[in-house]
């Protein structure tokens, strides 16, 4: 659903006071919202059939400072209402001809960069001091992002044995699973493009009962970072019809180590134990030749 404050919104509501080449631009981008995020201001003065400079004017009219930021805006609305098909027509478009291989792994470079370029790290380190001394840790992730989840709990176990994974049951059965959250507690939400109710649920529930909420998803303005006390910024690609959580993961291993470097002497103690029980109950395969 679009709202208010969406760039479409705006685009339509101001439409009747354009002028004609501003209109031309605008039904442009209505009819091919879904390429028109990703184009050059060159690219798509081409296709709207109007001068370069009458498409930095037109974002300019839209209350914006220049072209980038309305690619940015266009590109925030594309990731929140693509359906799956029209991601996968857009990655398509996108790759053309080029080498897969190449273009992923290179894309996810760049998003992992961003993502160190951009961090805030007083956020990051508040974010690992809280969950340090958290009372218990929850830790809720669905879809693609239930693979983020599922990674940050399972290190957790290894430092922490107050860490609860909270799954989504596809009904009301969430809050039998954060019911007794609250103060003291730290609350990890992972959420990405398209958000997932049941998170920003869970996130809301938790900041109500007043848990330390830490939200890990893509914007700031994401309605998971409007729930969050700390919130950590990670570049992702959810245009595509699989979601690209390279950098997301990367910056979960980072906040995992801080968490593992405060904790040093409960990591080691548990780690030896954990080495003696795998060998007793021969866990791992050991090929001793």
């Amino acid at each position: 659903m679009e709202t208010k404050n969406d760039i479409i919104s705006v685009i339509s509501s101001k439409s009747a006071a354009f002028s004609k080449g501003q209109k031309k631009i605008a039904n442009y981008i209505l009819k091919n919202r879904e390429n028109a995020a990703y184009m050059t201001a060159a690219r798509l003065s081409q296709g709207a059939g109007v001068s370069e400079a009458t498409v930095i004017r037109f974002a300019y009219e839209l209350g914006l400072n220049g072209y980038p930021e309305l690619q940015k805006r266009l590109i925030d609305h594309a990731k929140t209402q693509l359906t799956s098909l029209q991601r996968m027509k857009l990655a398509c478009e996108k790759i053309g001809s080029r080498d897969i291989l190449y273009s992923i792994l290179k894309s996810d470079v760049g998003y992992i960069e961003k993502t160190l370029e951009n961090i805030d790290k007083s956020q990051f380190e508040k974010a690992a001091a809280a969950i340090s001394s958290a009372n218990k840790i929850y830790i809720t992730g669905v879809r693609s992002a239930a693979s983020l989840a599922e990674f940050a709990g399972f290190y957790l176990h290894l430092i922490f044995d107050n860490v609860r994974l909270i799954k989504s049951t596809g009904g009301d059965g969430l809050f039998e699973q954060i019911l007794n959250v609250g103060e003291g507690d730290a609350f990890i939400g992972i959420s990405f493009p398209r958000y997932s109710k049941n998170t920003i649920k869970a996130l809301e529930y938790a900041k109500k009962n007043g848990a330390t909420v830490i939200g890990i998803t893509d914007s700031k303005s994401s309605p998971v970072a409007l729930m969050s006390d700390f919130t950590l910024i990670a570049w992702c690609d959810t245009t595509s019809f699989i979601d690209s959580l390279t950098a997301p993961f990367s910056l979960i291993n980072a906040l995992l180590v801080a968490v593992g470097m405060a904790n040093m002497d409960k990591v080691r103690n548990n780690l030896e134990r954990l080495e003696q029980i795998w060998d007793e109950y021969e866990v791992y395969d050991r090929n001793d030749g």
